[in-house]
């Protein structure tokens, strides 16, 4: 994936020390380098590489629409100018990380130099006053771990945004009939969030499915190759396995022709009258290649996956039920699919196989079947009804359950209960996407910056997620 582009737009006031000012900045821009984004400064519209006057205001602007960034960093040098930072923000209308380092103790003769704390006081009143939502990280120093933490999680706030917004969903058929869970409002999805949904139909499959199988492509042998990490042989022959590696190569030239960077698949029943096919494990292949695949034509997790894998770094997600409890903790949930979970976050590869589906009277091929590997998880579900949507997301553990078919792992909270109560009582369904990795404050501060979708905590709480960005 490529990198978040970060404006960094440092700032000072004339009252204050000049030369201090100019010495934090390149202090904070030496540090940038250490992070994984390509930072934008303004270095080049003055002599200072400061914003602390109007007429520099129109070219910062310029400048960082040129580039195209993702979000902006306003670094407070010293006091800082808080009427101009916050018309930069107003223009650029993308996240904002306001910041300024601790200031040094008073000199002998009792000047002070910088009073930054006082300038991010008067920065936040005026970003408001703009309607800019910001995310504030506490007054520190560039080698404090909060600074450190903060900014690299602003960097992925900046990244499930971007995601967001750039989401397009292709997908393959209808939704099964009788799932009406599955029912999206498209045009609103598009007149709220700019999210498109490009429909093809399950004969454009079968059709690009045959091309490929007669072509014998570079694409297909590797996907085969793929399929041999697990044990294949219960599929059926090689003609088999390669039906399923056709599928997963067909909706990636699909997804590709028609832009789209999500997939949602109408996986039954109408699939295995005409394919003779299962589609989960093609669904595993395509998700370990950064396109996500959902199940039951799920729109809505489409787009869960595509923001929860780049809030964790781009990581692979894995598109899950919420099934049955635990027989014996009350606090666990299964999470599990028919066999969907792409094979790289399999416990035990060696035990791992390929399969035909073990409920459907077809008993067709096409299936996983694995236990996935112990870690932190967090689930999340994008969902919405009556014009309003919310991100639910919460995070847990694996713990050890019984063995179930299909691709599976336990998942254990503090409280399933009340988990339960929110996700029934709240406009989700039975389906979420997970990703290892603990990245609820980041959904949740992202949501700050996507108007019209309300955050829904569960674990840890909203103020605990508050004391998580206050504390770094």
């Amino acid at each position: 994936m490529e990198k978040m582009k970060i404006g960094v737009v440092s700032t000072r006031r004339n009252v204050f020390s000049k030369e201090e000012a100019g010495k934090f900045k390149n202090i904070i821009l030496q540090e940038l380098k250490k992070y994984g984004a390509d930072f934008v400064d303004i270095d080049d519209i003055n002599e200072e590489g400061l914003l602390f006057d109007q007429k520099d205001v129109a070219a910062v602007v310029e400048k960082m629409k040129r580039h195209g960034v993702d979000g902006l960093f306003l670094p407070h040098c010293n006091f800082g100018s808080e009427g101009l930072v916050s018309q930069v923000a107003a223009q650029i209308k993308k996240p904002v990380l306001l910041w300024g380092p601790r200031d040094d103790a008073p000199l002998p003769d009792g000047i002070r130099t910088r009073d930054t704390q006082c300038g991010l006081f008067a920065t936040g009143k005026i970003l408001r006053r703009y309607n800019v939502p910001f995310t504030y990280l506490t007054n520190s120093s560039v080698t404090d771990e909060s600074f450190k933490r903060g900014l690299a999680g602003f960097i992925a706030v900046c990244a499930a945004v971007r995601a967001f917004y750039e989401t397009r969903v292709l997908q393959i058929d209808t939704r099964p009939g009788d799932f009406m869970t599955m029912i999206v409002n498209e045009g609103e999805l598009l007149e709220k969030f700019g999210i498109p949904v490009i429909p093809v139909t399950l004969p454009d499959v079968m059709w690009r499915m045959e091309k490929i199988i007669k072509e014998q492509g570079e694409d297909l042998a590797a996907t085969v190759k793929r399929m041999g990490r697990v044990d294949c042989s219960p599929i059926g022959d090689g003609k088999e396995v390669e039906k399923v590696a056709a599928l997963k190569c067909a909706l990636k030239e699909l997804s590709a022709e028609h832009g789209c960077n999500a997939v949602a698949v109408q996986c039954w029943d109408a699939m295995q009258d005409l394919l003779h096919l299962m589609p989960c494990m093609a669904h595993g292949l395509l998700t370990e290649e950064g396109v996500p695949a959902t199940c039951e034509t799920d729109i809505h997790g489409a787009i869960t996956a595509r923001m929860l894998s780049a809030a964790a770094g781009y990581g692979t997600i894995f598109f899950a039920d919420l099934t049955v409890r635990h027989p014996e903790n009350d606090n666990a949930e299964l999470l599990w699919h028919c066999g969907n979970f792409p094979m790289e976050l399999a416990k035990d590869l060696k035990k791992a196989t390929g399969g035909r589906h073990f409920i459907m009277p077809s008993k067709c091929a096409g299936t996983g079947e694995w236990q996935l590997k112990d870690g932190s998880i967090t689930i999340a579900r994008f969902d919405g009804d009556h014009g309003e949507y919310k991100l639910f997301m919460g995070e847990g553990r694996t713990t050890d359950g019984p063995f179930t078919r299909g691709t599976y792992v336990w998942f254990e909270v503090d409280d399933w209960a009340k988990w339960e109560h929110q996700l029934v009582t709240g406009p989700y369904v039975h389906h979420c996407a997970g990703v290892y990795g603990n990245v609820s404050a980041i959904l949740h501060e992202a949501c700050k910056y996507i108007p019209g979708l309300e955050a829904d905590p569960a674990q840890p709480t909203a103020a605990e997620i508050g004391e998580i960005w206050l504390r770094g």
